[in-house]
């Protein structure tokens, strides 16, 4: 199965960003963990701090991959071209957050992904990648 993690704004800075919200631990070391623990898994990582680039990112695996797992951080709440590119493709998005965002600021209530995914997790921490890769298998 070919999975890719697909990060947004900001979340090349976990383990340094808020570790009461998001915790110590670094994506780039938890993506270490996954690919271990999900060895036969093909699963890639992807991620970037600017909203084009992270459509053509949905855009170029989203007709090849057998699912895609999106944290857009603070795009989920603004980006209807994110919501767009999703419903364009035909790979499934499991929509991630870390922390539980109905629990936080009320713009953070809205998502612009929901209604495209497959699902969504949040509010379980980094945990919440594992629980979006359970689910794909």
């Amino acid at each position: 199965m070919k999975i890719i993690i697909i990060n947004g704004p900001n979340l090349n800075l976990l383990g340094k960003r808020e570790p009461e919200v998001y915790g110590s631990t670094s994506f780039d070391d938890y993506i270490k963990v996954l690919t271990q623990k999900y060895a036969n898994v093909n699963l890639s990582y992807y991620q970037s701090n600017i909203e084009g680039e992270l459509i053509t990112k949905i855009q170029e695996v989203g007709f090849e991959y057998e699912g895609i797992i999106l944290n857009a951080g603070a795009y989920t709440h603004t980006s209807i071209g994110i919501g767009d590119a999703i419903k364009a493709i035909t790979t499934p998005v499991i929509e991630v957050h870390i922390s539980n965002t109905f629990s936080r600021e009320t713009f953070r209530h809205q998502s612009y992904i929901s209604p495209n995914a497959k699902g969504v997790i949040i509010g379980f921490g980094l945990k919440s990648y594992d629980l979006a890769i359970e689910a794909f298998l």
